[in-house]
């Protein structure tokens, strides 16, 4: 339930009533505004009508939460939530952009690839280094050694580190690590992965699944919050139809969707989305016009000899003549873009 309070409502009072509600064994949330300070009541409804909150002196209305997902619903924070991922603001009026290759192969690579996509703008680093292949003969990623070449390069160029994690076993690990942690497609609806990243106090990027609703995507979010891990990245990054003309289908109704239902941040992954190189920069160009945080793309210094996901990942020249394309389309939209060395 959403607990709207009086304007004559003191920080004291609130958490009086914050008290109570902890008391009956419901989840309470402050939620102090400019004009109105809100509480959350998370739990069976039928408990809170014990405290008959709706005739309180203090109280100008009691509402319920329509939506499933109570947390990342904008029902209960109706503000955008911006999350913080290393310096850089994912959620504002700033674009946010990650670039680099699938996944980390070698040092010399991630340093040839890392530098190109800061010299171009990017205000992160990506490089995968658990791999969850379709195909059990395909290239699995270096693991840790891995996340430590991910987090040497990031830190020697000074950007935050994003990697996906695949299993509990793993969290603590990729923690150590990186600045953010990625839950990819295939374990968006892990929960038990989705609660132990609730308590790592780390910004997470949460991607959707390749067959999930924007509804499960959100209640996957919610699994993350409600363990107290607010800092959540939703991602949309195609889902699978029956076109075979590219990799997914590129769900861009979503982006407008979700920011109509959740406060949470919303990147776009082209390069998943449409598994053809030639298409990321009209795709992530369509993303940020119609309201996306940011983009997650693919670049690698040399395509031809990634050993996953070359198709679709983008030359040097590629990813900085995109990331031009989109400051033209962000200042268009009422955004702003970071400028690389190299503009």
């Amino acid at each position: 339930m959403i607990i709207v309070l009086k304007r004559e409502t003191t920080e004291a009072d609130a958490k009086a009533l914050l008290g109570k509600i902890e008391g009956i064994g419901l989840k309470s949330l402050y939620m102090p505004g400019s004009e109105r300070t809100v509480l959350g009541a998370l739990g069976d409804e039928r408990v809170l009508g014990q405290l008959h909150l709706d005739s309180h002196p203090l109280v100008e209305s009691v509402k319920p939460i329509l939506a499933e997902y109570k947390l990342v619903s904008r029902e209960m924070h109706p503000h955008d939530t911006v999350v913080r991922v290393g310096e850089h603001a994912v959620g504002g009026q700033e674009i946010f952009v990650i670039g680099g290759p699938c996944a980390v192969e070698s040092r010399a690579q991630m340093v040839a690839t890392g530098e190109a996509v800061k010299t171009a703008g990017a205000q992160a680093l990506r490089g995968g280094a658990f791999k969850p292949r379709t195909s059990p003969y395909s290239f699995q990623g270096l693991g840790e050694e891995g996340l430590q070449i991910l987090e040497d390069v990031a830190g020697e160029l000074g950007l935050p580190a994003v990697t996906e994690v695949v299993e509990v076993a793993d969290v603590e690990a990729v923690c150590r690590h990186a600045d953010a942690l990625q839950v990819g497609a295939r374990n968006m609806q892990n929960f038990r992965l989705l609660k132990a990243l609730g308590q790592c106090g780390k910004p997470v990027v949460l991607k959707r699944g390749m067959a999930a609703t924007v509804k499960d995507l959100l209640l996957a979010a919610e699994y993350i919050v409600s363990e107290g891990n607010e800092q959540v990245i939703l991602c949309e990054r195609g889902i699978r139809t029956f076109e075979t003309s590219t990799r997914n289908t590129l769900d861009l109704n979503a982006i407008p969707f979700i920011k109509q239902r959740s406060h949470l941040p919303v990147l776009v992954d082209p390069s998943h989305g449409t598994g053809r190189r030639e298409l990321v920069e009209p795709m992530a160009r369509a993303a940020i016009a119609c309201g996306a945080d940011g983009v997650m793309v693919e670049t690698h210094h040399a395509p031809a000899e990634a050993l996953s996901d070359g198709a679709q990942s983008l030359f040097p020249e590629q990813f900085a003549r995109l990331m031009t394309s989109l400051r033209t389309i962000a200042e268009a939209v009422g955004r702003t873009m970071s400028l690389g060395a190299g503009t």
